[in-house]
């Protein structure tokens, strides 16, 4: 299909709470809806991979796991499986295991790239209810390439901070409640198709090209070294974006807004401070098994000793266990 005959595409992206808010979405969507679907709802490798038949129940369309290769068709819903990202390249689709992006694979971000870079005008990128803010650069990359932004009202989302995010980025996005989405979405799609696509950046198509895993991060292409390290590869990460959103990439090519960096920043502290704490509580459970063996050989003085370091141990798993209370108490998502 050339891609100048590309149908009109809208691009949902979820998270947290927004499997039902998808689900009245596409449950109002008519039978002849004159654009494709493509869904990412964010997911564990591991997860069942049954979203697609979960959402098919209630939905007029047709709905399919998203196979790499397959054409893009008005009337179909694509949905993102496990392990892998969700783009549209030319009319067809793609799922690469590309590197993860906001500590997600599938993303949101990397779908309404593609959608900015092959769709233009004719993309519809929609953020529904979730955590963190993955989706927000994606959609100012749609509206800056002559695309459309709609927003699940934050009050109504059962998680608010996807869709505030996102209106942080994109202020004038058009905004529902879910049960107004559908019929929004089907007027935005009637319209006459201008068929036109901003010339992208290099920046855009650098980044598209990374999700599908055929570029890794070349010397600092377009950013400074921010002198942090990717939670995902320890790697260190260079500053990407510009004045109005700020972004980090590893070489690798995992990929990081400031607040899901934060998170995963904090993940790393609480993995951290979980080994400390079993390392500690199994320093002082070694040495009372030392000093009870100390013990029954009249060894009084080792036993002594042993007790001590036992004690030292627990004293410091303490304030390891007050330090995990602490980031409990802080919590991030």
């Amino acid at each position: 299909m050339a891609e100048a005959e590309a149908p009109r595409v809208v691009g949902i992206g979820a998270s947290a709470g927004g499997i039902e808010a998808l689900r009245v979405v596409l449950a109002g969507l008519p039978a002849d809806f004159g654009a494709a679907v493509l869904v990412v709802v964010h997911q564990s490798d591991t997860a069942p991979g049954r979203l697609a038949e979960l959402l098919d129940r209630r939905c007029p369309l047709p709905v399919a796991p998203a196979r790499d290769g397959e054409p893009v068709e008005p009337g179909r819903v694509h949905v993102a499986v496990p392990g892998h990202h969700l783009l549209i390249e030319k009319g067809t689709l793609r799922v690469p295991r590309g590197p993860r992006e906001n500590g997600h694979r599938p993303a949101v971000d990397p779908l309404f790239r593609s959608l900015a870079l092959h769709a233009g005008t004719d993309a519809v990128g929609v953020v529904l209810s979730g955590m963190l803010d993955d989706g927000a650069a994606g959609l100012l990359d749609v509206v800056r390439h002559g695309g459309t932004a709609v927003v699940q009202d934050p009050d109504d989302a059962a998680a608010p901070a996807m869709p505030s995010a996102a209106l942080v980025q994109v202020p004038g996005a058009l905004v529902r409640a879910a049960a107004g989405l559908a019929d929004l979405l089907t007027a935005l799609v009637a319209r006459p198709s201008l068929q036109t696509r901003r010339v992208a950046g290099p920046r855009l198509e650098f980044e598209v090209d990374v999700a599908r895993g055929e570029r890794a991060l070349e010397s600092e292409p377009f950013g400074q070294a921010a002198g942090l390290s990717c939670p995902d590869c320890q790697g260190p990460l260079y500053a990407m974006g510009d004045e109005h959103l700020l972004r980090y990439r590893c070489r690798i090519g995992h990929a990081w807004s400031q607040e899901s960096l934060r998170a995963g920043q904090d993940g790393q502290i609480e993995r951290a401070l979980d080994i400390a704490l079993r390392a500690l509580e199994e320093k002082a459970a070694l040495h009372h098994r030392i000093a009870g063996r100390a013990d029954g050989q009249g060894a009084s003085h080792t036993a002594r000793r042993a007790r001590e370091t036992a004690q030292d141990a627990l004293t410091s798993a303490a304030v390891v266990r007050d330090l995990i209370a602490s980031q409990e108490d802080g919590g991030t998502e």
